[in-house]
């Protein structure tokens, strides 16, 4: 009896020891969820430019590369340029690794279509998305045919997800009729967290990032939080189409002030500075090639060549091969040369400014061409006036038609008549000299 208890004591304590095993492995299975997950964050933020695709490039291969199980970009972006999201949205299709798009404040225009490429959509309680129409750098709307490019590539990376077109179609073009989402014919579409979660455009409404990684069974994962590196604020920021005319303008007038000052400056300093900024922000960016660094030395060169080269052809020919260098580190041309144009009219109006009121001295040019200038009050004289000639009487050596030679004093000198033909051999007396001139008028006619 005794040992019979003894078992039952013993069978129960294994029974007890195996159900308290498998509870807290249970409780560690449940607690481990997420457990081992790596998550990148990528901050989409601010203006969309080129510089951004640059980020999002580098720290998205860098995910991949590091088994990232998921990638989260947190969006607070009024929009930018179509270029810009174009390749971030292509960035964000070929990506292997599941992403998701967290909408923290505003995901408006480019920012909107970057969202809609990702494989699914949160949004803070206040966040907004759409507002999606695009317009040129001045604020006017675009063109016919870069709407309905701009519309297409809306609805195509809605249509990519498995979203409903019919409202990204809305966001971007205003004929779209949607009264009933605040957006009737003519207003663009906005859409905030319930209305974006109702027409399937939003997952999940989240109150920040920790709620969104619950939301997607990730609680205890990794955290791979990134940033742009100082080279990417720097390219992003000299990338910005209000920042290229400025820094086109200071380096061509720079340049031209530099040209006609006394030794080498502050502008000449400033206009090299400008086109090295540029050129290092459309590398980082992506944008430029090392054809068009090639291109612009060579048209430096050119010009340079242009002051010691007859014909003008070389200067004319760096001019082109700087402007196409410009041109070729450029996603947009029409950007471009809009860019350009302001420099030119900023370098003209600056450069007779400060010719008129500073009176710049020609600094590299005083090499190659004559500065200086000649008077009588310094002692030169183009000729010497003959003035002790007029009087005196010679001999016409050649017939004078009326001018020739004649012997006066015993000096040969060129000389003319007064008007009516003297012959050779003929007495001639001097009547006036002007500088080189030498009047004469014969004897005969003075005795008559």
């Amino acid at each position: 009896m005794v040992r019979r208890m003894q078992r039952i004591v013993v069978y129960s304590l294994l029974i007890t020891a195996a159900g308290i095993i498998g509870f807290q492995l249970f409780l560690n299975a449940v607690s481990a969820k997420g457990e081992g997950k790596l998550v990148y964050i990528i901050p989409v933020s601010e203006t969309v430019e080129r510089g951004m695709a640059a980020f999002l490039h580098r720290t998205t291969d860098e995910a991949i590369e590091n088994g990232a199980d998921q990638i989260i970009f947190e969006l607070d972006t009024p929009g930018g340029r179509v270029d810009a999201a174009g390749a971030i949205g292509e960035i964000i299709q070929d990506l292997t690794v599941p992403n998701t798009a967290f909408i923290t404040s505003r995901a408006y225009s480019a920012g909107s279509y970057i969202a809609l490429n990702t494989d699914q959509i949160y949004m803070k309680p206040q966040a907004t998305m759409g507002a999606s129409g695009v317009i040129n750098s001045d604020g006017t709307a675009a063109d016919k045919k870069a709407q309905s490019a701009w519309i297409s590539s809306m609805v195509a990376a809605a249509e990519s997800n498995n979203r409903d077109p019919l409202y990204a179609r809305a966001m971007a073009d205003s004929k779209v009729d949607l009264p009933e989402y605040g957006a009737p014919k003519g207003e663009f579409l906005t859409l905030g967290p319930s209305q974006a979660k109702e027409v399937g455009y939003a997952e999940g409404i989240v109150n920040d990032r920790t709620e969104l990684l619950n939301e997607l069974g990730l609680s205890d994962a990794k955290i791979v939080e990134t940033s742009p590196t100082l080279a990417e604020n720097l390219a992003r920021l000299l990338t910005n189409p209000v920042v290229i005319p400025i820094l086109l303008s200071v380096a061509s007038l720079g340049l031209v002030v530099e040209l006609y000052s006394p030794g080498f400056g502050v502008p000449g300093i400033m206009g090299i500075l400008s086109l090295v900024l540029f050129f290092y922000g459309h590398i980082v960016a992506g944008l430029a090639g090392y054809e068009a660094i090639v291109l612009l030395i060579l048209g430096i060169g050119l010009i340079i060549a242009e002051l010691f080269l007859p014909g003008g052809i070389a200067g004319i020919a760096g001019v082109v091969a700087i402007v196409a260098s410009l041109m070729l580190s450029s996603a947009d041309m029409g950007q471009m040369a809009m860019s350009i144009g302001i420099a030119v009219i900023v370098t003209i109006a600056g450069s007779l400014l400060m010719f008129k009121f500073f009176g710049l001295e020609r600094g590299f040019f005083r090499h190659v061409i004559l500065n200086e200038s000649t008077s009588a009050e310094q002692g030169y004289l183009s000729s010497v006036t003959r003035l002790e000639l007029i009087g005196l009487e010679g001999v016409a050596l050649t017939p004078l038609r009326p001018s020739g030679t004649a012997i006066i004093d015993e000096e040969r000198l060129d000389v003319v008549s007064e008007g009516g033909f003297i012959g050779a051999g003929e007495q001639v007396r001097v009547v006036k000299t002007e500088g080189a001139r030498i009047v004469v008028r014969a004897v005969n006619t003075m005795n008559n």
